[in-house]
This record gives C-alpha cells, sequence and structure tokens, in this order.
C-alpha cells in the first residue's frame, strides 16, 4: 500500500508552510509581532456581534451583502465592485485560484508579505521577485519587463512600512500586463492609497483588511475592490458561506465606528513617530513607515551591526517577554526587526528593554 507521502500531489510533497508570528500562551506578554491594534473594538461592534449570535442555526449571506453594501457606500464605488473574505489571506488565495497556478507565473517584490510565495505554490504555479535595492525605491521598470499573469505590490510594504509613491503606481498599472493587486493591509495608517485607480483601470486589485486598524484580527474579515469582470471572476471560485455571519456584523458596525477608529489609529500613528524617534536617538536606522509598524536595524554600544546583533536582541526582548517579528533568512532583512506599535505604555517599556540591551552589551 501506498504512504500518504506517495499519495500527496508533488508539487505540495515539499512545500514550505507560510509561518505566522509567534502567539505566546500565559500572561505578561507585550506582542509587537503581528501588527495588531492594541486598542479594544468599540461597544457597537460588540453589541452587533452579540445581535447577531441570536441567529448562529441560520447560514449567513453567502455573498456578505449587506457588508458589501456598506463598503461600497464607505468608498462610493459599485456594490459589484467588492467582494468579501475570510481575512484578506483568503482574497489573495483567490486571486492566486483563479489568475496563477500551474503554468502562470506570479511576480512580487521582495521582501513583502511572505504568504503570497506559499499561495502560488500550493497552487503550482511559478513565482518570480524582484528584489528591492536598500532604498525600497518601487523597481517600475522591472516589474513591466518580467511578464506574468498576476502582480502582488505591497503598499505600504511589509516589511519595511515604506509606501510607494502613487504616480509610480499608476505607471505600474499602466504598463503592467497582467492583473495589479496592490495590497493595501496598512493602507488606514498611511498618508494616501491607491484607490484612485480603480476608476482608471479595469484590472488594477486594492486587497484591505479589518485585522490591522479596526483591530478585528479575531473576526478574519477582509475586501478586495475592483472592477466587476474581475469581482466576477473571484465570485466563481470563493467558497460558499466563507464569511461567518458574526464576522459580517461586526465589520459592518466598523465601518459605521469611523470616528472611534479615527481616534485610535491617530493614536497608533504618534506613538510610531515617538518610537522611531527614539530609535533614531540610540543609532538605530529605521525606514519611515507608514503602517502600524517599524522596521529598524539595532545597533550595540559598540556601533556594531547585523544579523548577530538582530538576533541577540530578538532573543533578549523574548527574555524580557516582549514579542516582535525578526525575518533571518535574507541579507535584505536579517540585520533588521520589525517591531509592531503597540500602545504607548507598551512602547515605553520596550524602549526601556532596548536601552537595557545596550547597556548590557
Amino acid at each position: 500500500m501506498r504512504t500518504i507521502n506517495e499519495l500527496v500531489q508533488d508539487h505540495i510533497r515539499n512545500l514550505e508552510p507560510y509561518t505566522p508570528g509567534f502567539q505566546p500562551t500565559g500572561d505578561g506578554w507585550i506582542k509587537l509581532n503581528t501588527n495588531e491594534l492594541p486598542y479594544a473594538p468599540p461597544e457597537e461592534i460588540r453589541k452587533a456581534i452579540h445581535e447577531e449570535s441570536t441567529r448562529l442555526a441560520r447560514y449567513p449571506s453567502p455573498t456578505s451583502q449587506e457588508l458589501r453594501e456598506v463598503l461600497a457606500k464607505f468608498y462610493q464605488v459599485k456594490v459589484d465592485q467588492v467582494i468579501i473574505g475570510n481575512g484578506s489571506d483568503d482574497l489573495l488565495n483567490l486571486l492566486v485560484r483563479a489568475f496563477g497556478g500551474a503554468g502562470k507565473q506570479t511576480l512580487e517584490t521582495f521582501p513583502s508579505y511572505s504568504l503570497y510565495p506559499v499561495l502560488t505554490a500550493i497552487a503550482a504555479g511559478d513565482i518570480k521577485s524582484i528584489q528591492f535595492g536598500t532604498d525600497f525605491a518601487l523597481p517600475v521598470e522591472q516589474l513591466i519587463e518580467s511578464k506574468s499573469e498576476i502582480l502582488f505590490l505591497t503598499s505600504p510594504n511589509a516589511p519595511t512600512g515604506v509606501r510607494f509613491p502613487l504616480d509610480q503606481i499608476r505607471e505600474l498599472a499602466k504598463r503592467f500586463d497582467g492583473v495589479l493587486v496592490i495590497d493595501e493591509a496598512y493602507a488606514e495608517f498611511a498618508e494616501g492609497s491607491a484607490l484612485p485607480l480603480l476608476e482608471e483601470f479595469d484590472h488594477v486589485v486594492i486587497t484591505r483588511t479589518f485585522s490591522k486598524a479596526y483591530g478585528l484580527a479575531g473576526l478574519r474579515v477582509g475586501y478586495a475592490l475592483a472592477s466587476p469582470e474581475v469581482i466576477n471572476i473571484l465570485d466563481r471560485v470563493r467558497d460558499s458561506y466563507n464569511v461567518n455571519r458574526l464576522s459580517q456584523a461586526g465589520a459592518a458596525s466598523a465601518i459605521q465606528s469611523q470616528e472611534y477608529y479615527i481616534s485610535v489609529i491617530n493614536e497608533v500613528k504618534q506613538t510610531r513617530e515617538r518610537t522611531r524617534e527614539a530609535l533614531l536617538g540610540v543609532g538605530w536606522k529605521v525606514y519611515p513607515s507608514e503602517a502600524n509598524f517599524l522596521f529598524a536595524e539595532p545597533v550595540d554600544t559598540s556601533g556594531k551591526k547585523g544579523a548577530d546583533v538582530a538576533a541577540a536582541l530578538y532573543q533578549f526582548l523574548i527574555n524580557a517577554k516582549i514579542l516582535v517579528r525578526y525575518f533571518p533568512k535574507h541579507p535584505l532583512t536579517e540585520s533588521y526587526l520589525r517591531i509592531s506599535i503597540g500602545s504607548p505604555s507598551e512602547m515605553e517599556r520596550f524602549i526601556e528593554e532596548v536601552k537595557k540591551w545596550q547597556n548590557s552589551e
């Protein structure tokens, strides 16, 4: 009899799965590793979810119709330009299903969201990466020359937080002969967006999430905005009832709670800038971020930097029960840590531990 390893599809056998940020157990941890909002959602959202919980015996809307209508009104687009997913990861998966996969090439910039290669590999597709320089300027010409059916561009970029200028993305959209997916998971923290491109190009898709700025990571809701033609195709490959009714209700309520979210987003941005200034003050290199995290290169008191220094601080912080994200597998990222922006008190504690580490070196 054949083994399970013999029965599995060839392209899955050696697949390296996506590794999410570590989720600790126990009390006392400061989580600065998964870009979550450090503030609880408003009471209105909890009330909306509680009310919807009385209807759990019934299936939810298979198309998340009410949430689509709320988002269409908010962004002033048509309802058939909106699709809802089980987190934005679900929508990225649908995009690969529809436009990537076997015999197709997916294109990405690097470093970027490490899920893109995994989704492509699951679909038996090929992926090509165009590497950034240390200035993280958008390599428009290289991307255009790399003929692909679909391109994933994260703006603001993860893990750096750098946002690409709209005129450069527009030039890319004009000349890229494929589906251009602009992953705007962190757009609410930024000073600009690629949303205007939806009126200009039928092949542009913008994906967003309720997990970051709206603090609803536990509900798993994302959405995409695109032309009706693209949305129609994605709906063909979308799983039925892909978003539960509690999540639909919570997300719809969040969109209608803008006053609260504008306030907490501004608080995160102010805390981000204070933290960046503090890290620059101790000699670190820190990219200017328009997300809810910072990408920073630690420096010890002797002026030394590099992968060993970043790894040492990463472990020091874990011992202090502070989690940040470390990407040691590539020269562009191995000397850096990605630090999510927590509450003001959490970031003050983080800076205190950084200074302790420097003094202990």
